[in-house]
């Protein structure tokens, strides 16, 4: 009898222990810009495998403008955050001290897209024609100042027309001769229209890619410096999940779409995409136990993206073709990894544009010592 209350009491106990540790989750704010997409599907994974709860932690996702998103990293409001590197280094030389801990892009998203009805190919043939940019301000304005200082160009060169983020109508409708645009997305939609005979005379269009001539920093996994120096595990245990969310994706586009379904309610969808999806997901899965080349994996995306086309529309398909697009952007040997000379392009656009008066101190404004 004392035998056996002895041991109710230690599953009393026990259960008591395992319900306290369970409920024990310590919140992760992670800032992201903009609003829900298919682009943010590395987050989105990060928080459907799991691994953070199994550490005790629990991911918080929410979206806003960057620069207050900055701030509230900076003044530890935020935990981490999705940041271009422009925003870091404007936001230490203002005292708000960032720093990125990943490099998400490992090539700069932005370009040119030029229709077939431009007589251009390239930027110095873009003397004197009509080009489209969202404003003076933002990744897509530093891109150009950048493209056109590498060709020995001005703004003065060209006919800059500030056209919001509307280029696929601009273009279609004639209003510009070219637009700088985000290249994993405009052109897909342009060329869809096109396609369509709803963009005008056009038929096609080229791209001019940005980091071809003058690669920069674009947006990366962001945190404080008083993370750093208070909690150094958690920012190795985030980004370490981020890695492999990241390779999650690039490996198992098929499966990163069905994810981000939770996160983003506008993603296009019919319930025979979805079983063809989640078919080809479980296929992968399989194919990825073989250990494939880097090259290998490239072309089971292609493979798939020919099977995707053969049986459903274009319209169906237009978010799952950006985001092949954009995990081309992402792809590299080490992921997450920051390059000093890329880091100091970015710091002399932003003195070139007058968004910082001198050279900042950009070593400071980044670390790979997190990375896996």
């Amino acid at each position: 009898m004392i035998m056996k209350r002895i041991v109710l009491f230690f599953v009393i106990i026990l259960s008591v222990l395992m319900v306290g540790g369970s409920s024990a989750q310590t919140r992760i704010r992670f800032f992201l810009t903009f609003i829900p997409n298919i682009q943010f599907s590395p987050v989105y994974m990060m928080d459907t495998l799991g691994k953070l709860n199994n550490w005790g932690y629990d991911l918080q996702i929410e979206h806003g403008d960057e620069p207050v998103g900055v701030d509230l990293i900076a003044t530890g409001d935020f935990d981490f955050g999705m940041i271009s590197g422009e925003q870091v280094l404007m936001a230490r030389f203002g005292q708000r001290p960032v720093v990125m801990v990943y490099n998400w892009f490992q090539q700069y998203p932005v370009g040119i897209v030029i229709p077939n009805t431009t007589p251009a190919t390239s930027v110095e043939e873009l003397r004197g024609l009509r080009v489209g940019v969202p404003g003076r301000f933002g990744a897509s304005y530093s891109a150009l100042t950048a493209l056109l200082t590498v060709h020995n160009m001005s703004e003065d060169d060209i006919q800059l027309q500030e056209i919001g983020f509307n280029a696929p109508d601009v273009i279609c409708t004639g209003g510009v001769d070219a637009s700088v645009v985000y290249i994993n997305n405009e052109p897909l939609q342009v060329q869809l229209r096109a396609d369509k005979g709803q963009c005008g005379d056009i038929t096609s269009v080229s791209v001019i890619r940005v980091a071809d001539y003058a690669n920069m920093i674009s947006n990366g996994v962001v945190t404080s410096e008083t993370m750093l120096a208070d909690n150094p595990e958690l920012v190795r245990v985030v980004v370490s999940q981020y890695d492999s969310a990241l390779k999650k994706i690039i490996q198992n586009p098929a499966y990163a779409y069905l994810v981000s379904l939770d996160y983003v309610d506008s993603l296009p969808i019919t319930d025979e995409l979805r079983a063809f999806l989640q078919s080809a997901a479980e296929a992968q899965d399989e194919f990825i136990l073989s250990e494939p080349t880097p090259e290998r994996i490239a072309q089971s995306r292609d493979d798939l993206w020919v099977a995707l086309s053969e049986q459903f529309e274009p319209e169906l398909l237009i978010q799952f073709h950006v985001l092949l697009e954009t995990i081309k952007l992402w792809e590299a040997e080490q992921l997450g990894y920051s390059d000093e000379a890329v880091w100091a392009q970015t710091a002399q656009v932003l003195v070139d544009l007058g968004l910082l008066p001198t050279l900042p101190d950009f070593t400071s404004a980044y670390t790979n010592e997190f990375l896996p």
